[in-house]
């Protein structure tokens, strides 16, 4: 029997997924690439297969986990089995650099960025050229769950910063992002979640803890980084809420066609709004996890319009569909 391969490296995050599938009986297992070993002159086992492979994997220890996805999704596509977030969803998941051209490209806005090759040198000039006298955020083009993502409120405190960070502080991918800080109305963000292409639900983030937004229940690690010289304020309500009036329908077109021409199936995609109410799009999660308390105080938990839920169901049909095909 065909079932659903979840291509994953970090086990912690399955079970909300585990649950929903087996709710509906959806046959599925495992891939765990945070190693692995891959005949690639034999052909892949029947079914579809869902691509959960994490920008952070590098921080879990799997440091070449996502090459090893890259690898493995092309042999997947060329035998012609049906990927859920194949290898162009990939590519965007480990680079903002990459997410950004895309996202314009779709005629969306993001905040004004500069890419900078790791080199402290480098950094400060440009950050003295484009963002003095501040503030300037400081950022991982390769990250993940906000990791590594710092608010600095002047260029001197980003060069006091640079001058003293621990050489692991070096990204991944050696580059460095500098961007504007966007002042918002309210110290919030949205993310909005898509599976299958379409908008599912929009959850509004409270942002007075850090950038560290990961809406997993595992994620809940308390070490999310603060603008430099400040302590973190107290949120006064839940980091996390469903909104239920979702978000506009021209900036919601706007994003459903953006995964549509780059290839991403399941998504969340965070943006902030600024002093106008202007959104800005920042970053594409393609392995996006669901906040489940904020699911259960939407009275959404554990059903189709939950984000685990749509996901069930849209991969139940994706399988459906394939199964039909090789009848």
């Amino acid at each position: 029997m065909t079932k659903i391969f979840v291509i994953h490296e970090n086990p912690q995050w399955l079970p909300p997924l585990a649950e929903a599938f087996d709710r509906i009986g959806l046959p599925w297992a495992e891939l765990d690439l945070s190693r692995g070993v891959f005949d690639l002159s034999s052909a892949p086992p029947e079914g579809v297969f869902y691509n959960r492979m994490s920008a952070s994997s590098h921080t879990r220890g799997h440091r070449y986990a996502a090459e090893l996805t890259a690898g493995v999704l092309a042999w997947l596509t060329r035998h012609g089995r049906r990927v859920i977030n194949g290898p162009a969803a990939l590519d965007l998941e480990i680079s903002k650099a990459r997410q950004y051209a895309a996202l314009e490209r779709a005629g969306l806005r993001i905040p004004r960025t500069i890419l900078v090759q790791d080199d402290n040198a480098a950094l400060i000039e440009a950050a003295r050229r484009h963002f003095a006298p501040g503030p300037v955020i400081l950022k991982p083009n390769r990250g993940g769950k906000g990791l590594g993502v710092r608010l600095f409120a002047s260029v001197e405190a980003l060069e006091a910063h640079l001058e003293n960070a621990p050489a692991e502080e070096a990204p991944v991918d050696g580059i460095w992002l500098l961007q504007d800080y966007i002042r918002a109305q309210r110290p919030v963000i949205t993310r909005a979640e898509f599976v299958g292409g379409r908008f599912v639900y929009a959850v509004e983030v409270d942002t007075t803890s850090g950038f560290e937004l990961c809406p997993a229940d595992v994620c809940a690690t308390g070490d999310a980084f603060c603008p430099v010289g400040t302590a973190p304020a107290v949120p006064a309500a839940p980091r996390f809420t469903v909104l239920k009036e979702g978000i506009e329908a021209p900036l919601r077109h706007k994003l459903e066609a953006f995964l549509a021409a780059s290839g991403v199936d399941v998504a969340g995609i965070e943006f902030i709004r600024d002093a106008e109410g202007q959104p800005l799009v920042y970053d594409v999660n393609t392995n996006t996890n669901y906040n489940a308390g904020a699911e259960e105080v939407a009275g959404i938990a554990g059903t189709p319009r939950s984000g685990p839920g749509a996901l069930a169901e849209f991969l139940a049909n994706e399988l459906g569909h394939r199964q039909r095909q090789a009848a």
